[in-house]
C-alpha cells in the first residue's frame, strides 16, 4: 500500500492486516494505540508491538521476536540507497511501485 508521504501509517493500519492471516502482528512502537492492539487480537492473532514511552498502563510483548523486525529494517534500509526511491522521484504511483518492485529483485538477486 503506497500512501502520502506526509500522512501517518497508522491511519492505514486495519487495510493493512485486513485479510493477513497470522499468529503474530510484529510493528513498531508508532503502532500502540488501543484501538489497533484490540482490533489484532479480535482477529485471533497476538500483537508483538512495544508499547509507548509515555503510555500510562504499560504493557508486555515479546521482546525476542520483536528482535525480527530487524530484517525488514534492513531490507528498507537497502532500498533507500537507490536515490530515485529515497527521494520518491517519480509522481505517479505506478511507476514509484514498479521501480520498487524493480529494486527489490535487484537487492534479492545479489
Amino acid at each position: 500500500m503506497l500512501t502520502a508521504g506526509q500522512r501517518h501509517d497508522i491511519t492505514c493500519a486495519e487495510a493493512l492486516i485486513d485479510g493477513y492471516n497470522s499468529e503474530y502482528v510484529i510493528a513498531d512502537t508508532s503502532y500502540d494505540s488501543m484501538a489497533l492492539i484490540e482490533s489484532i487480537t479480535q482477529r485471533g492473532a497476538v500483537p508483538v508491538i512495544p508499547p509507548r514511552a509515555n503510555r500510562r498502563d504499560s504493557r508486555t510483548y515479546d521482546a525476542h521476536l520483536y528482535k525480527e523486525r530487524h530484517q525488514v529494517e534492513c531490507f528498507i534500509n537497502k532500498i533507500k540507497q537507490y536515490r530515485r526511491i529515497s527521494s520518491r522521484f517519480d509522481k505517479l504511483a505506478v511507476r514509484y511501485m514498479g521501480f520498487l518492485s524493480f529494486v527489490a529483485t535487484i537487492i534479492w538477486l545479489r
